[in-house]
């Protein structure tokens, strides 16, 4: 059974917010901007003006979280977004590229200069700047993830 989207009637994935929270402040030392209320906070992120997306930590991450601005740049509705492998958020030329930026967040727990391409679902090439991308950890203190967040991008032109 796949995830729901998030709505009202399961608090926007709270629970997953609550993960990606942590995790930042872990890394960061400081995490999205709340009022204490993480609800609040879960419909805020998902209907923000900048892209959020989580992936798990299966060998061939899938992607298992991403906002609705994440969902128009990559042109994927919910449902099929949490199918994706992360990997395929990248063109085939870009994924060497893509594997050496997620080594690096591995080692680091944190980044916030990362740029590079994304390709979309239906072939739209964009560049994506001075994204963040962090480690999830569970409420152990284990990973069980990565995150990425960015809200500088533009579109670029697409050679089929």
């Amino acid at each position: 059974m796949s995830q729901p989207e998030p709505a009202k009637a399961n608090n926007y994935l709270e629970e997953h917010i609550q993960c990606l929270q942590r995790s930042l402040k872990h890394w960061r030392g400081s995490g999205f901007k709340e009022n204490g209320d993480t609800a609040f906070l879960a419909r805020e992120l998902y209907h923000a003006p900048f892209a959020l997306l989580s992936h798990g930590n299966q060998d061939d991450p899938i992607i298992n979280y991403a906002n609705r601005t994440a969902q128009q740049l990559f042109e994927l509705d919910w449902h099929a977004f949490i199918k994706l492998s992360s990997r395929l958020s990248a063109e085939p030329v870009a994924r060497a590229e893509r594997e050496t930026l997620l080594k690096r967040v591995s080692e680091n727990g944190f980044i916030s200069d990362y740029s590079g391409v994304r390709i979309s679902s239906t072939g739209q090439r964009f560049m994506i700047h001075q994204a963040s991308v962090w480690n999830l950890l569970d409420q152990h203190g284990k990973a069980c993830g990565q995150a990425a967040m960015f809200s500088n991008w533009r579109n670029l032109d697409t050679v089929r």
